[in-house]
């Protein structure tokens, strides 16, 4: 599951990759890319049920979850409301573990910033998509954005970001919702030079899920599916590959 503001366009340079041997599911979650951007619930359990209801619909009962950012959080509460759907889980750049968060995303859940967004949408394009890559701890490569100009797709954005930060940070913490961490294998990803979750986190995720790797990228920032897609995709396989045998016996 892509992060805040991105859409399945993010994995566009992982999935081929990864379905040379896997079947890949890449939804856009509910208010991005192409889903419908209703007035309702963007918490992160809201979105953890929607992805059930998808598995079922596709008739799908095991599944490697794969989150970034706020996806990551996602995929925890997944695993939290769900466990009989999971094999393993993989956090890149995940959100839940702390309160920090960069701080251009504190001020965007503000009240007023609805006009902050809606004066960066009437920008030249290049300008706008430069101020969304800041915004979003992003780099030069990465293509996945929501188009400002939408106004459903800037309430959405909104929605789904005061549900999980407000101005002190992020608002939602998954320590609490870890019952899965002794048994499920788990994959945590990062970046050092990420500046919107900081790599402390990862570490921190790593302590504890006791059944844990971590891989730290270096010279990365917040988007590894992005920036170093090849390498997000061979630890991934890597670790679908070494773990099966232990998903099977916990299975």
């Amino acid at each position: 599951m892509h992060g805040m503001g991105g859409s399945s366009n993010s994995w566009s340079d992982v999935i081929p990759l990864l379905a040379k041997k896997y079947r890949v599911i890449a939804p856009d979650l509910l208010g991005h890319g192409e889903s419908d951007k209703p007035r309702g619930d963007y918490s992160v359990g809201a979105f953890a049920v929607l992805l059930r209801d998808l598995l079922d619909a596709l008739d799908v009962t095991r599944v490697t979850v794969i989150g970034h950012s706020l996806g990551g959080g996602i995929a925890m509460q997944f695993a939290h409301q769900h466990r009989q759907y999971c094999n393993r889980i993989v956090l890149i750049s995940s959100g839940g573990f702390g309160g920090d968060v960069g701080r251009a995303l504190r001020l965007m859940s503000l009240p007023g910033s609805e006009l902050v967004l809606s004066v960066i949408a009437s920008r030249p394009a290049v300008l706008a998509g430069n101020t969304l890559r800041a915004l979003m701890g992003s780099s030069d490569r990465f293509k996945a954005r929501p188009s400002l100009s939408n106004r459903d797709n800037r309430q959405a954005f909104l929605r789904t970001l005061r549900s999980v930060v407000d101005f002190r940070g992020q608002a939602v913490s998954a320590l609490n919702r870890l019952c899965f961490h002794e048994v499920l294998p788990a994959l945590i990803i990062s970046g050092d030079q990420d500046r919107v979750i900081p790599v402390e986190h990862a570490r921190a995720a790593h302590r504890i899920l006791t059944n844990s790797r971590l891989h730290i990228m270096s010279g990365v920032h917040h988007h590894p599916p992005t920036e170093r897609p090849e390498a997000v995709a061979c630890l991934i396989d890597d670790f679908v590959a070494t773990t099966a045998e232990d998903t099977t016996r916990a299975a």
